[in-house]
């Protein structure tokens, strides 16, 4: 039974749920930037290049022992690197958007500390009128 209760408290730690999310998210994701590159990209590129269809693209190496033509698909292959450039690319300005977010939270974090500091607390200004008055007797 302990081993049940371990797999139960991994499985349902913050990070492995976010973590599921992440790759569900991320396959949705995939399945979007195909479309994107296969119906919006790919249409253009062989708009200006003449018709070409990069997904037809093949090597054809001849028959095979079955009598089947054996190609080598590389404009499938050229497609899925454009798709891996566009979520790399996509990823890299999301990643850079997150960073530049954080680094102005933490400017504003370090600047509200110096203005705390540079303030006296309610009880440091309150010694210093007691301190005031007891200088005065």
């Amino acid at each position: 039974m302990g081993m049940i209760k371990e797999f139960k408290e991994f499985a349902l730690k913050g990070n492995m749920v976010d973590m599921a999310v992440g790759i569900i998210i991320g396959g949705a994701f995939g399945t979007i930037v195909k479309s994107l590159v296969g119906d919006v990209i790919m249409p253009f590129i062989g708009y200006f290049s003449g018709g070409l269809d990069f997904s037809k693209l093949s090597l054809s190496l001849g028959k095979g022992l079955d009598g089947k033509d054996v190609t080598i698909n590389y404009g499938l292959f050229l497609n899925a690197v454009i798709a891996f450039l566009i979520v790399a690319f996509v990823l890299f300005m999301m990643i850079k958007a997150m960073n530049k977010a954080k680094e102005a939270m933490a400017r504003e974090e370090e600047k509200e500390k110096e203005e705390a500091a540079a303030e006296p607390s309610k009880q440091e200004v309150l010694l210093t009128e007691i301190r005031d008055l007891l200088k005065k007797q």
